[in-house]
């Protein structure tokens, strides 16, 4: 874990380690809390966690008598955090199932945007080619050993001269909601993933010669950057980073047949085609969309939040900003959402969210 970082200026905003945000004063601020200084901890998704670092600084900024902290985890943590309260935001890229539900009938599944997963690759010479690959061959290259010049690559690939080199398949070691998203795609294009490995925040991974696990969004770029001929799953909010160390971006085989990258049109259809179906308690998986021109690994981003938080100035903090994370004038606005390169709520799922978060007390 890295050495926390404290900030009172909106300056210098982090991406990678941990944050905390702490802004003297008290009394009342606009649309917040008041009285005394009132700490709210949210950790989890590293897939969401530049987020949080570029919300944080401009929301304390206005709510003086509000401290955040954050912590890039991995959802698994951001959950379970949530869940015993040792956290009161909890980042994650999956909801929750029914039997952790079950358990903890009190827990809200929040979702605050729309993002997606890309899949990198380290091939040298490759790199600036974006290789087409389906459900099926990346089920079979993190099953077994696989060559790069496989033949099942070499027909999505025509004229792509590939290396009679073995794929290093990358994954995550830490619960992860990357690891859920990208295994709900495996299993819905690959009947024998789906029997086998299956999918989740954590799963039994084939035992793959030369595999590598990875901490955290930022250790699946670094080990894919060190290490040549691999793969790995990495979410959206990290593309800068992956460009910055020359890393291929595949396209995606979608439901259609089609092959895509993940950009604001291609995910924004994947959301237009599945957004009606959310239930009123948000949880729903986007993978694997109908439609075209829909990239194939999107999701909500949630806050797993308890219900019932420890005292009313709490509960208030913590609805005030998620009420403004919200907000197309404040968190939901295109100046940080574009940053990570997430995408807006549609107007129907910001209300179903809103109204979960009306139900946070004390």
């Amino acid at each position: 874990m890295r050495k926390p970082r404290v900030w009172k200026l909106l300056t210098g905003l982090a991406v990678a380690g941990v944050l905390a945000v702490t802004l003297a004063g008290c009394g009342a601020s606009p649309g917040g809390a008041s009285g005394s200084q009132v700490s709210l901890l949210e950790t989890g998704s590293t897939l969401l966690y530049p987020l949080f670092n570029l919300w944080v600084p401009a929301y304390t900024a206005n709510h003086k008598n509000v401290q955040i902290t954050t912590n890039g985890t991995g959802s698994g943590t951001g959950i379970s955090e949530a869940e015993n309260g040792s956290a009161q935001i909890g980042a994650s890229d999956a909801y929750m199932d029914k039997t952790s539900l079950a358990v903890n009938p009190g827990m809200l599944n929040i979702p605050l945007a729309i993002s997606a997963q890309q899949i990198n690759y380290n091939v040298p010479g490759l790199n600036n080619v974006h290789l087409k690959l389906s459900g099926p061959v990346l089920a079979r290259i993190y099953s077994r050993t696989t060559y790069w010049d496989d033949p099942a690559i070499a027909r999505l690939n025509p004229g792509v001269k590939l290396p009679h080199k073995v794929i290093i398949p990358i994954h995550r070691a830490d619960g992860s909601g990357d690891t859920f998203i990208f295994t709900q795609y495996l299993s819905d294009s690959t009947p024998s993933w789906k029997n086998g490995p299956g999918a989740g925040l954590n799963i039994n991974w084939p035992a793959v010669p030369g595999g590598v696990a990875a901490q955290g969004n930022p250790g699946m770029v670094q080990n894919a950057q060190q290490t040549p001929y691999s793969i790995a799953y990495i979410g959206i909010s990290w593309l800068d980073q992956t460009r910055q160390k020359g890393l291929g971006e595949a396209e995606l085989q979608n439901r259609a047949g089609n092959f895509l990258l993940p950009t604001p049109a291609t995910v924004q259809a994947a959301a237009g085609a599945m957004y009606k179906q959310t239930p009123a308690d948000e949880r729903i998986s986007l993978v694997f969309a109908p439609g075209a021109q829909s990239y194939p690994i999107i999701n909500y981003e949630y806050a797993i939040i308890n219900r019932k938080q420890a005292d009313a100035a709490t509960a208030t903090a913590v609805k005030d900003f998620l009420t403004w994370a919200l907000s197309s004038s404040g968190g939901g606005a295109p100046s940080f959402l574009n940053q990570v390169h997430f995408q807006p709520l549609p107007a129907a799922i910001v209300r179903l969210s809103q109204d979960q978060i009306n139900r946070i007390g004390s």
